[in-house]
């Protein structure tokens, strides 16, 4: 997919109403974070609340699809529901990671399979449903503290996520003005973040965990779409 969104901007991809049914899916699960408030507890990680939130999706997961699913194809939800509820996190340990954002992509691709969504959709697919998922996962680690499942070392600049560095260096090729040095720069980045999924990846490691270094910037950027790929299939 990430040939699809070479050079692009974040801003490229059209409205469908299967994407508009899959946003509205998406809000839903925001605004139940909003209504299941972390809990007073000892520990400061791994907040208990978030079980009362996975609770809830694992009750309403089909039914929510439903929505986006049209009923011809009903006998595909509680398949596809599975990876929807295995994309968010692990409400056992209070973790999320590499591992279920590629269930998420799962996901997605289950709806291409089935014809929710088309190959013609993948624009709006990485830059309006991807992007709105990582917004969502982004506010469950701040909410509930959520701890990494796993880390992919010096190959990744967040614990948490791996497939926007894919297509967010994939944007990011040939790009006449922005180099690696700029990728530490506080003010580049806020100027550029909406416009390049790397950006963004950048700005939220920086608010809410530590400061990249240069270094760090340049070993995930010195990797092209293509190797970044190999690594992710080698962990999967």
């Amino acid at each position: 997919m990430y040939v699809y969104v070479e050079f692009k901007l974040c801003s490229c991809g059209c409205h469908l109403q299967s994407i508009e049914n899959l946003l509205a899916l998406l809000n839903t699960l925001d605004r139940w974070i909003d209504e299941t408030p972390p809990i007073d507890q000892p520990s400061r990680f791994g907040n208990k609340a978030f079980r009362l939130w996975y609770a809830k999706l694992d009750r309403e997961a089909e039914n929510l699809l439903r929505s986006v699913i049209p009923p011809a194809l009903d006998a595909a939800v509680p398949e596809v529901a599975l990876y929807l509820k295995e994309a968010v996190g692990n409400s056992t340990r209070i973790d999320y990671g590499t591992g279920h954002e590629a269930a998420f992509a799962a996901f997605l691709c289950c709806l291409c399979k089935i014809g929710v969504l088309r190959v013609d959709d993948q624009l709006a697919i990485v830059f309006k449903v991807f992007d709105r998922y990582l917004k969502l996962m982004r506010k469950l680690q701040k909410t509930y503290r959520m701890e990494p499942a796993g880390s992919q070392g010096v190959w990744g600049l967040d614990d948490f996520q791996f497939l926007p560095f894919i297509w967010g260096s994939a944007q990011l090729v040939d790009q006449p003005t922005l180099e690696p040095r700029h990728f530490v720069d506080e003010k580049i980045v806020n100027e550029h973040h909406k416009d390049y999924m790397f950006m963004e990846c950048i700005k939220f490691i920086n608010e809410v965990r530590y400061h990249l270094s240069l270094l760090q910037c340049e070993i995930a950027f010195s990797f092209p779409p293509l190797k970044l790929c190999s690594i992710e299939k080698s962990e999967m």
